[in-house]
């Protein structure tokens, strides 16, 4: 009696709450030691992040190019073929700075003093002599850190062999995965129990499409701002055009953010060499790029592989950068992408479900196939019967005989 009392002090709604409750703690938990596995491995875990991106990248052309190659040649190709590509762009990029670096300095130095003449004039009315105790503390906390800000340099600088390391297992990973992803994704399955394997399958291939979807359109609108923006900057004669169209491309892989970031720079660049009025232009087009990406790029080239509320991909990107940095913003719309992709498989039943045929479909197409049989059977024994004789009637015992195959068959 005391044990039935204390089952009926817990009421359903609360026992059903308590129940949703440890699972998600479970779950949460879960995720979050995978979280902190990821983040102890965190250069391995960015080298196959971008293998992936590369493989994406290559499939395509790999694919066109195995109906008249060998694949592993196809790779081979696309791959020295991307190198190439990549290699020629920072070439050029270096190679333009370097043919503007003799006017860079006089168009700087030029665009300080009249910045600082813009900011003593209306409506600012700034004090010269603030500017100049300005610049008196920056060359200051320089010369007073020196050390300091030179030691940072030189960490900064050994960081390039953890970078030149990622990339080399990125790409010797991406070869692998475009030559023989399907053959490795197949070994994967047989590891699994056959009950789960199905349902592995299906989250496997919505993953991969929404991943590899997502990856080829943020590159279509990057390729989309970046040259929007290199025209823009061109026509009003900004330096650096294309460091800062690379630029441009690089950052708009952060969503929401990474592009109006690069375009302040630019109107940084803009401002010290060609003045306010230019500045405010280029202001002008951030704006306008950022409702052309919002609203044209990301719906018509992003809708069909992305399915996110601009809120759930702003929240993502804050979220990320909360917890990982530049690459948790830069990773987390896939990754919420992924999930939400693979929560709407999961929601839909398997395949086999949805092609078979309901049993009261059966039973009426079989109906129907037994009275258009009796219907002829009856027609022909009516032509073969001689004139001024009845036809036999037809059993009903008979045709009673042939209802339980017709079960056994529906069965």
């Amino acid at each position: 009696m005391e044990r039935q009392g204390r089952d009926r002090a817990v009421g359903p709604r609360l026992r059903q709450a308590s129940d949703y409750a440890w699972r998600l703690l479970l779950l949460g938990t879960a995720a979050y030691v995978v979280f902190l596995v990821l983040m102890r491995f965190e250069l391995v875990f960015i080298a196959l992040f971008i293998a992936l991106i590369i493989t994406s990248l290559l499939r395509p052309p790999v694919n066109l190019l195995s109906r008249f190659l060998p694949r592993t040649l196809s790779v081979l190709l696309a791959v020295l073929g991307g190198i190439a590509l990549i290699a020629g762009v920072f070439t050029w990029a270096g190679t333009s700075v370097a043919g503007e670096s003799n006017t860079l300095g006089s168009d700087f130095s030029g665009g300080v003093d009249r910045i600082e003449k813009w900011l003593e004039g209306r409506p600012f009315h700034v004090d010269p002599h603030t500017l100049d105790n300005l610049q008196g503390k920056l060359t200051s906390y320089v010369e007073a850190h020196r050390t300091t800000l030179i030691n940072q340099a030189l960490n900064g600088a050994g960081r390039i062999v953890d970078v030149l390391t990622v990339l080399a297992l990125a790409v010797f990973c991406s070869i692998f995965f475009t030559n023989s992803g399907d053959r490795m994704w197949q070994w994967f399955q047989v590891q699994l129990p056959s009950g789960v394997r199905p349902t592995w399958v299906r989250c496997g291939q919505t993953a991969w499409h929404t991943f590899a979807g997502y990856t080829r359109g943020i590159i279509l609108v990057a390729a989309a701002n970046a040259i929007m923006v290199g025209i823009s900057l061109r026509l009003l004669g900004v330096p650096l055009v294309l460091p800062l169209t690379i630029l441009e491309f690089t950052a708009s892989f952060i969503p929401l953010a990474g592009s109006p970031i690069a375009m302040a720079v630019a109107t940084v660049v803009a401002l010290a060499s060609k003045g306010v009025t230019t500045a405010v232009i280029v202001l002008v087009l951030i704006v306008v790029f950022g409702q052309i990406e919002g609203h044209v790029l990301q719906p018509f080239v992003m809708g069909w592989a992305v399915r996110l509320h601009p809120v759930a991909v702003a929240v993502s990107v804050i979220a990320g950068t909360i917890s990982a940095g530049l690459l948790g913003a830069v990773v987390a719309v896939p990754l919420v992408s992924i999930g939400w992709a693979v929560v709407r498989e999961l929601r839909l039943p398997p395949p086999d479900i949805v092609s078979k045929p309901e049993p009261a479909a059966q039973l009426a197409e079989a109906a129907a196939q037994l009275a258009g049989a009796a219907a002829q059977l009856a027609g022909g024994t009516e032509a073969e019967t001689e004139p001024g004789t009845e036809a036999a009637p037809v059993p009903a015992q008979a045709a009673d005989a042939d209802l339980p195959q017709i079960a056994t068959e529906l069965e």
